[in-house]
Parts: structure tokens; sequence; C-alpha cells
């Protein structure tokens, strides 16, 4: 990419004065950003350097003003490795999608979210989106591609949204695997019958299979959304642990637990557009298992790149200085690919 012209075009450069071209910029923004300087250590580290004489309230503005430049090339990074080809599936690209939370500066709560799709063939990011704490998950975040399945935990999964994920490829197959709460869709039977699904759960059998069965989940606008319910008994102790979590809740909250839930305590249960033709359920299950690669992704932002460290308080200042640390991120995720395929070296 042509980063003077980008940073022209969005107007993080006007005049050639102190900053001059959109590379200098960057290496502003890394060193506030990811770099971990201040204002006042960033601009005495570029008068070291010899790359800029900037004042501290200068290099705010010029950072500020950077913050559409930083988001373009975030976005152009994410679009040059669209196409990627690796697949882990045969036939179709498995992308987990999730989220993460930042707070500033004395606060408790969530003020911006990092909201991803991770391209498990490409090993890495496949888009990035930064919002304000009203930006809620979606599985519609970063639109579907030719032979995607994604995978997303159960707070992706709402019917309108997984309809709309589907009917959103462009005439190209998509699918999802989401996790399910016992009581987040209305489900029937194919032949429109009202389906209970506690006392589905309760007619299992008692062993480690992943079993399936057909369903409908209403749409608000009184259509129906086809899936197919993939079940799983959890291992005892681990039945057990989350039995154990939502009691701890319920007495900290001073609440009863509905007995519904603890009879889905004791299961894994997923939705997926997947037909059972191809795809069985212990391959399904075995699929979702993966999406701890995304978590783990994100774990590197905070723990490697600290994105968590947020030091600003204002808008613009907030998400120049996240957006410099998402570009971090997809440059290494590129760099390590290049690690990963070369070959090694060393004594014969």
């Amino acid at each position: 990419m042509d980063l003077d012209q980008l940073a022209r075009e969005h107007e993080a450069i006007e005049r050639d004065r102190q900053i001059s071209d959109g590379a200098t910029l960057l290496r502003l923004a890394f060193a506030r950003g990811p770099g971990g300087l201040s204002l006042r250590g960033t601009a005495g580290w570029a008068s070291a350097m010899g790359i800029a004489e900037i004042s501290n309230p200068g290099l705010k503005y010029r950072l500020d003003k950077a913050v559409e430049f930083l988001a373009a090339l975030m976005n152009g990074l994410l679009a040059a490795r669209a196409a990627s080809t690796g697949l882990v599936w045969p036939g179709r690209s498995l992308r987990l999608a999730d989220g993460t939370c930042i707070s500033k500066p004395g606060s408790t709560g969530t003020d911006w979210r990092v909201h991803g799709v991770f391209d498990l063939g490409a090993g890495g990011f496949s888009h990035l989106e930064l919002t304000n704490a009203k930006g809620s998950e979606s599985i519609l975040r970063g639109p579907p591609v030719a032979g995607e399945v994604r995978i997303a935990d159960r707070y992706y999964c709402r019917s309108s949204t997984l309809q709309e994920f589907g009917q959103d490829s462009d005439g190209r197959y998509a699918d999802f695997i989401v996790r399910v709460r016992w009581n987040a869709l209305s489900l029937s039977t194919p032949d429109g019958k009202a389906f209970n699904l506690i006392e589905h759960l309760e007619t299992l059998p008692d062993d480690d299979a992943a079993h399936a069965c057909e369903v409908k989940a209403a749409i608000a606008d009184g259509s129906s959304l086809q899936l197919r319910l993939v079940i799983l008994r959890k291992p005892v102790a681990a039945a057990e642990e989350t039995v154990r979590k939502l009691l701890a809740k319920a007495r900290k909250q001073n609440q009863q637990v509905d007995p519904r839930s603890l009879v889905a305590a004791r299961f894994m249960i997923l939705a997926t557009s997947l037909t059972a033709d191809g795809y069985p359920p212990d391959e399904v299950m075995s699929a979702y298992r993966l999406r701890w690669q995304i978590e783990l992704a994100f774990k590197r932002l905070k723990s490697l790149l600290h994105i968590n460290r947020l030091p600003t308080l204002s808008e613009r200042a907030s998400r120049s200085w996240l957006y410099a640390h998402l570009i971090l991120a997809l440059l290494s995720d590129t760099l390590s690919q290049e690690v990963l395929e070369a070959f090694p070296s060393g004594l014969a």
C-alpha cells in the first residue's frame, strides 16, 4: 500500500510541516501505542532518532487526525489476506468469531470492544473491527466468504442474525456452528410441532457419542431457520464443575437456579446449518473445539502487545492507540507465517 497516498486521502497529512509522509506517521503511532511510550516519550524518541521535531500537543493532534488513516491501513491489510485458500476442513474454510473487551483508565466496565474473525487455514485474523461498548457481538461482523464455516460461542446464537448470515453469502454457500443455551431459541420439529429441548436431553443415552436432531428455530418475522442440533454429554467431572458454578453464582445473587439449567449444564449443545450428509456429529463437535485458537489470539494481543493497557481517555486518542495495536497484530501474523514456512537450518 502507498502509505503517503493513504494518509493524504484520509487527511492525516494536510501539510508537510513536521510529519510529511505516512510511514513516519505510522512509526509514531507504533511508538505511542504498542511501543508503550507516553506522548512526551514519543516526541523525545522521534527527535533523538531524527524522525521528526514535534511538541507533545502537536503529536497528540497528529495522532488524533490519523484515526481514519490507521483504520484504512488495518482494513487494507485484512483485504490482502481475504483471498486465503488455506483450509482445515476439506473443501471448506473454518473461521472463528469472538470479541474481547477493553477498559479505559479508571473504568471497571467495558469501554471498547475488538471484534475478530480468525481464519484457521491462514493462521491469523481475517477481520477486525473496533467498536465502543455498545457494539454488540454478532456473527454478522465480517462478511462470509464462499465455502466458509463460521464457528462462534453461545453469545452469537440469535436466530435472526444466523439466518441473515446464511443469506448474505451472495449466492455462495456459507455455514455456521454456534453453541446454544437451552433457552436461547424457540424450537419446533421439522413438521412444526413444539420441540422441548430439555425433555430431549433427558432421553439421550448415557454415553460419550455426539447425537444430532433436525429442528427449526422461529424468527421474529414469522419465518423459521432450519438447524441441526449436535449434542454431546459432558464428562462427569466437567458437568459437575459447570453445575457447581451455576449454584455458586445463584447463591451470590440470592437467586434460585432453574432446574432446566442444571439439566442443560451436563451437555454441550451446538446448532449448525451444516447438513448431515458429509458432516457427522462428531466432526461438527471436533470443529467447534478449535474455537480456542481465537481465544489464544486475543490473549496474545493482551499479554504480548498489551492492548488492554489503554492509557487514553478521549475517543480519538483511544482509537488511534488501539488501531496501532491491531495493525501490529496483523503484521505479526504475517511474519509468523513466514517463519513457520521457512525450512529449519542448522548442523547437518
